[in-house]
């Protein structure tokens, strides 16, 4: 048993605007499961597929108290390109970002919402991603970390050090999921989280079950009722286990 990696869940003032960058930062399209959500995703994809991990957007009363320790790093394929991808960022609202990491080859920016996020310098790791190289999550312990998620979702470690861990699907297609060592002082909070899908015919609950035995603990994140799992990751990362139906 194991779990997709499916998306990554934004929290904001306003998911419909939040959307719209997003969807054309990345030159994908929006649409929207009901109130309060916004999906952004490629042209005619068929979720959920690896070569892909989309964004939900989801309005919330207070998104400036969520605090999450992920990000995405966009992906560029020549200095041109690079410079050509801040340019239009820039164009539909995104802001230059300083977090205090002096002189470095990628470009910092914040979303309208103040979401910041990397636009990587050509980089030939990531040349077949699509526009999204990365997932990214801060953490004080990568080795533990890849250790619990590459239990918990279907994908391959490609590698592992003391400062960097990084996975990807196992058809070796869509984005990287890294874990990246920083100290309390150096972690920048943001508002995105991962959500992960059990496969057709496998049960949310095994699941669930199936990952607090791995090290996950329940969360409470005021949710509520809902069909989906919320859990913390063993650094206290909380996710969503998404049900079917």
């Amino acid at each position: 048993m194991a779990l997709q990696l499916v998306q990554v869940n934004f929290k904001a003032r306003d998911d419909a605007a939040l959307g719209r960058f997003w969807a054309e930062a990345l030159g994908w399209g929006v649409s929207s499961e009901g109130p309060g959500v916004t999906n952004v995703e490629p042209v005619g994809f068929d979720w959920p597929d690896p070569t892909a991990v989309c964004i939900d957007v989801v309005t919330v009363p207070d998104p400036e108290t969520v605090r999450y320790r992920a990000h995405l790093e966009l992906a560029t394929t020549s200095e041109a390109h690079h410079a050509e991808l801040v340019a239009h960022l820039k164009g539909l609202g995104a802001t230059p970002a300083d977090v205090g990491r002096g002189d470095v080859p990628w470009t910092v920016l914040a979303d309208p919402e103040g979401n910041v996020f990397r636009v990587l310098e050509p980089r030939p790791i990531y040349q077949d991603t699509g526009p999204i190289a990365a997932v990214v999550v801060d953490c004080a312990d990568p080795r533990a970390m890849v250790r619990f998620w590459g239990e918990a979702i279907d994908w391959t470690v490609h590698e592992v050090t003391d400062d960097h861990a990084r996975l990807r699907s196992a058809k070796g297609v869509g984005p990287y999921l890294e874990f990246r060592r920083t100290s309390g002082e150096d972690t920048v909070w943001h508002r995105v989280h991962l959500d992960v899908l059990p496969y057709p015919g496998d049960d949310q609950a095994t699941e669930v079950a199936r990952l607090r035995a791995l090290g996950a603990t329940p969360a409470d994140v005021g949710q509520g009722d809902v069909p989906w799992k919320v859990l913390a990751d063993p650094e206290g990362n909380e996710f969503c286990v998404l049900g079917r139906g």
